[in-house]
Order: structure tokens, then C-alpha cells, then sequence
């Protein structure tokens, strides 16, 4: 039986702020910082063999941090795969090529790409444009933002990645650690629920909070 932990980023300096995010490429700001860590403490005694996240730099902060804390003596390495980065992260060292914990970054796990939203305060955005438009631009599964995407844009790129990509791990026998964002993981979890379009759209998933499933006869399906 494997484990797969999702995690939603720690709170971004722009959640702080109530601004639309999307892709917009921001740190976690210092609760956030709290939340990873506590996150980390919480799935310390796992030991993983696979880290994915998106290339946005909150998510990779959250996985890195939360993995500070763990038990393992393993140490998670961000995988580069183009350029003089891949050539000069060669690891000359058996020993410790096995002690790695493979960091892969992908952007099909990004956040749900907000388009003109982006850098918008929501509150002042609803002021604008009305709270019920706003919300339907929010929660809405097939409505997108202007130049943006909807909830069932992300899951077309979201749950092929995870179909393709994590679940073959999972079906290996290894334990991976998911670290993205509400969005991302939103659609993610809807496949793996089998949640319909209205049911994901009452799905919240908090900052930091792990979320535990595991892999077993064939199926992935939350943890007790």
C-alpha cells in the first residue's frame, strides 16, 4: 500500500492581501511559512520517494519547508532537466544518489490561471463588477474569468498529469508527497472522489492542511 499527500500551499502574501493570484508567481508570506512547517510536522513519519509541484514558487516553498521536518534522513532535490542545470546537478556519488528524495516541477499543477483577474483586490473586484458575478467567476465549474480559466479548464490539465504521471508512481509502491494549489488540487480530488460538477464545487481545500490517500488494490481513496 502507498500514500499520497496533497498539500495546498501555505498562505501566499497575496491570499494575505485578498488579491487574485492565479499564476502570478508569489512567496508565502510568514503564516504561510507556519503552516508548511506545521504541515511538515504532520506528515514526519512518512517516508517519501517522489515530490511533485508546480513551478510556482509558493508551492515549491511549501513542499521543501513541510520536508524540513520530516523523519526521513533522506533530502529532497529539485530535479532540473534543461541546460547547464541538468548537466551541473550530476550527483558523483552513489551513497548519496540513493539518499535523494526526487523534486519534480511541473505546470500542469500550477493554479488555476485567473487571466485579467490577476492582481485584483476581490473585494474591490466585486465592488466592480457585483459579488454575484464575481462568485460565479469564483465557484462556477465551466464559467471562466475574463482571458482566464475555469475550474474545468485546470481539471483538463490536472487529472491527465495525475492519470499519467503520479498514479504510475503510486502503482510502483511509492509514497508521494503532492504540493499545489486550491485550484489545482480542487480538480484532483474531484477525480478521485468521483465527485460530480456541482459536488466540487462545495470542496474547500485550506492552506496547509495535508490531505492523506493512499493506493490499494487498484484504487486510490482517502486514508482513514
Amino acid at each position: 500500500m502507498s500514500k499520497l499527500i496533497l498539500i495546498r500551499h501555505g498562505q501566499s502574501v497575496w491570499n494575505k492581501k485578498n488579491v487574485f493570484t492565479g499564476w502570478v508567481d508569489v512567496p508565502l508570506s510568514r503564516e504561510g511559512v507556519d503552516e508548511a512547517l506545521k504541515a511538515g510536522e504532520q506528515i514526519a513519519g512518512i517516508e517519501f520517494d517522489v515530490i511533485f509541484t508546480s513551478v510556482q514558487i509558493r508551492a515549491i516553498e511549501t513542499a521543501m519547508i513541510a520536508m524540513a521536518a520530516n523523519n526521513s534522513q533522506k533530502t529532497p532535490v529539485v530535479i532540473h532537466t534543461e541546460g547547464k542545470m541538468a548537466e551541473w546537478t550530476t550527483i558523483y556519488n552513489d551513497a548519496m544518489s540513493r539518499n535523494v528524495i526526487p523534486v519534480y516541477r511541473d505546470w500542469h499543477l500550477n493554479e488555476r490561471y485567473y487571466g485579467e483577474l490577476q492582481g485584483k483586490n476581490k473585494a474591490e473586484t466585486a465592488e466592480v463588477y457585483g459579488e454575484e458575478q464575481v462568485h460565479i467567476w469564483r465557484r462556477s465549474y465551466d464559467v471562466a474569468p475574463p482571458a482566464g480559466e475555469c475550474l474545468k479548464d485546470t481539471a483538463e490539465r490536472t487529472i491527465p498529469f495525475f492519470t499519467e504521471t503520479i498514479l504510475p508512481q503510486l502503482q510502483a509502491g511509492k509514497n508521494v508527497l503532492v504540493s499545489a494549489h486550491g485550484n489545482s488540487l480542487r480538480s484532483i480530488v474531484m477525480h478521485i472522489d468521483g465527485l460530480s460538477e456541482e459536488e466540487v464545487l462545495k470542496l474547500e481545500i485550506p492552506t496547509g492542511v495535508p490531505l492523506y490517500f493512499e493506493y490499494k488494490d487498484g484504487v486510490v481513496k482517502r486514508a482513514m
